[in-house]
Order: C-alpha cells, then structure tokens, then sequence
C-alpha cells in the first residue's frame, strides 16, 4: 500500500487538496446562518383557553435601544395548540430558525402547574438539541411576564434568574436548583413526584422608575425593573403541583440532602437572636424497609456569624457557640424539619424518592407497602448540631 502511494504523480496529491479545500470553503455542513437563527435563552410557558402560550427570549446583536452593552434580547409571544406550534409561529413571525442549544431556562406559570406539566415538558424531552441540565422553575402569576420583565442586576431576565440556580446559591441551602433532567426521572419514577424552586419578583427600590416618578414623570410600570427571589420550592406529585415549602422548610431539605456548606439560620441566646453559620454539613433520609419506617438525621457543625444586639469585643473576637445557643439549634433545626415533613405528608410528595428506595431493595415488599411509604410510616427526627470550636 505504501509503494502505491509513492507511486501516484504529485499532480494528483494537489488535485485532491484543491477538491478538499473547495468543499470546506463552499459548504455550510447543515448549519444556519447566525443572522437567520433566533438563539433562544429562556422559555416561559403559560396555560391559555385553546392550548398553550410561549413567551422565548432571544438573544439580539448588541446597540439595540434596550441596552449600550452585554446580552440584549427581545421577547417574542406565540400561542398554539401544542408547545412545537407556539416554536413554529415564532418562526413565522420572525424570519428566524429558533435554536434552543442554548436555552438554560424553562419557566412554568402557576396556571400551568395545576395539571401534568409534562404536556408543557414534552415538546423540550423529545428535542434532540435541548440541553438536560436546563433549569426548570416556577414563577408566581404568568411565565411570559416574568421572562418579559427589565432586571434590575442584568441585560436579560433568564440571565438574572439563572444566577440564582448557581453552585454558591445551591450550598447556601436557601435555593434547590432542579434541571428538566432530574424533574423527568423523578415524574417517570415510581415514586412519581419532584420539586422546582419557585420564583417571585419585587421591585426594584431606589431604581429608574423611582426617579422618574419622584420628577414626575408618571407611575406606570412599564420599564419597572425587577430583583427575582427563588428561596421557596414548589411539590410535585404525577406532574401536578401539590404544595409549596418557604425557605426555612427549604434549607430543612437542603440539610438532609447534605448540600449546605456557607448557608446560614436564626436561632436563639436567651431571648436575644443570633445568627449561625453552617460550616459543615451531613444528611440522610434512610428507610427500614421491615418496618417500615423513615428516619430524617442531619448533622451540622456551626460558627456564630452575627448578634442582633451589641456585643463586647471579646465575644466578637470569638466564634464560639454556647451550649445554650446549640440548644436553641437544635430545636430550630429540628422544627423547620418536622414543618417540611407535615407539608409532604399533606401533599402526598415523595421529595426524597423512599418509594424508589423501597422498590430497588425489595419489590415484594414495594408491592406490600408501596401506600404506606413514606407518609403512614413511623418518623424519627434526629438532629446533631455542634460548635466548629
């Protein structure tokens, strides 16, 4: 084979090169000209009479009015009888191929999560170039608005929100990221549940829109910038949203799933309030299959962050935590437990998958106990809460 090569003229070695550079240069190889693709950064979905209502926000080229500088956008709403007929008006009306590799956010309006929130999901699982760690979320009122809303921290709101699902906020345990992967394990599960934070928008104080009001110059609200605040989580049960934990029953869960290493809590000194630290943290929710019966245990290790009262300098040269004070700890921790659990209990929410559990370490007993676990079983609650020094 290699005296074969050798053989062949030099012409020819050129003539292929020229052929191979020709079809490099003159084909697209199937992709679109970025000036035809609407890149879609966010997708808020929202219940309408006749289907379904899709609010994607689209990444522009920069100068435009909205913005000097960073990400702009433009928000463009289309209504159909499935989610795939809202993506193909939005083509209709745009001229622009919609392209959803970068999409890094869903929102689901609170309409939308009172029935199976796979019929708004479905369109996304089937796509192939939809990405699985996209985050899923739910927002109080309509999707579409809060993806329309001018943020008061970034150029566009799904890149405002998305900083709340980060890394850091995650360990802080006040927020519980949950991606479109992870929601369809859980719904396709048998223990058919899940969870997405929900999130809520407050005006921004002291912004644009206060100054033109106190000049004058009216006090309507659009243009309104906006902050975003996920510390709340929403329950799922077959796809339906059936409870609502706040943030204290949030970092509960958070604890238990052992995520939190720089969060913080109140708790007690007396009948002054402190704030703690969380410097370490484990947890488990373990199921006695025999029983059965469920035990929720954390273990947490904490340094004093803050007085809410004047304080001597020795006490704030020291991080030290009494016994009284780990006391009032441990009562906290565990009532923000026990106030969890009621709300799943209430909801018939499987959040920590025992269902799944119990099915993989025995299906025969799965088959016996599948009604009763976890919410009939016997539950002990056991918290460990000790000084870092």
């Amino acid at each position: 084979m290699r005296n074969f090569f050798r053989s062949l003229p030099m012409k020819l070695y050129i003539l292929i090169a020229a052929v191979l550079a020709f079809s490099f240069f003159s084909n697209d190889f199937g992709l679109v000209d970025i000036q035809k693709t609407a890149v879609i950064l966010a997708a808020g979905i929202d219940r309408t009479e006749n289907g379904f209502s899709l609010t994607a926000q689209i990444a522009v080229p920069k100068g435009s009015d909205r913005t000097a500088g960073g990400t702009s956008s433009v928000e463009i709403e289309a209504e159909g009888e499935t989610v795939s007929d809202c993506v193909s008006l939005i083509f209709s009306k745009t001229g622009w191929v919609p392209k959803l590799v970068f999409c890094d956010l869903i929102v689901l309006g609170e309409d939308a999560v009172k029935e199976d929130v796979i019929a708004y999901l479905n369109y996304f699982l089937r796509n192939d170039y939809m990405p699985d760690s996209c985050m899923l979320a739910v927002c109080e009122g309509k999707a579409g608005e809060l993806i329309s809303t001018v943020s008061a921290i970034d150029d566009a709101s799904s890149l405002a929100i998305s900083k709340l699902f980060s890394d850091a906020a995650k360990k802080s345990g006040k927020v519980m990221p949950c991606t479109l992967k992870d929601f369809a394990i859980g719904y396709y599960g048998v223990s058919e549940s899940g969870y997405l934070p929900f999130i809520r928008t407050e005006r921004q104080k002291g912004g644009q829109n206060d100054s033109l009001q106190s000049a004058g110059a009216g006090t309507g609200t659009d243009g309104e910038q906006k902050i975003y605040i996920a510390e709340e989580t929403a329950l799922f049960s077959k796809g339906k949203m059936v409870g609502l934990l706040d943030r204290n029953e949030t970092l509960a869960v958070s604890l238990l799933k052992g995520n939190v290493f720089s969060g913080t809590f109140n708790a007690m000194d007396g009948d002054k309030p402190v704030t703690l630290s969380v410097v370490n943290n484990r947890g488990k929710v373990s199921l006695d299959s025999r029983a059965p019966s469920v035990k929720l245990s954390l273990s947490v290790v904490v340094r004093l962050c803050c007085r809410g009262v004047t304080a001597a300098i020795d006490d704030i040269a020291s991080d030290r935590v009494t016994d009284d004070i780990l006391k009032s700890c441990k009562e906290t921790l565990s009532g923000y437990v026990g106030s969890m659990w009621e709300k799943l209990k209430g909801s018939g929410c499987d959040l920590f998958f025992l269902r799944r559990a119990l099915y993989r370490s025995s299906p025969k007993r799965y088959g016996m106990w599948k009604d009763d676990v976890p919410f009939l079983s016997p539950v002990t609650v056991e918290a460990n809460v000790r000084s870092m020094k």
